[in-house]
């Protein structure tokens, strides 16, 4: 669980700093590099939610 909650870290990390160069300077790879990493936010959300509630009924 504490990795997976690396890789979220990492990859809002790596969404906030395309999605500030997008709205900054207009980038628009950075935009989609951005999106992507929403995507796979979602999925790292999801299998987190997943392995917490595992943990919460043991």
């Amino acid at each position: 669980m504490k990795e997976l909650i690396e890789q979220i870290n990492a990859e809002f990390e790596a969404f906030k700093t395309d999605s500030e160069v997008q709205l900054e300077k207009g980038n628009k790879a950075a935009g989609t590099r951005a999106r992507k990493s929403t995507l796979e936010l979602t999925k790292l959300l999801k299998e987190f939610r997943k392995v917490s509630l595992e943990e919460s009924k043991k």
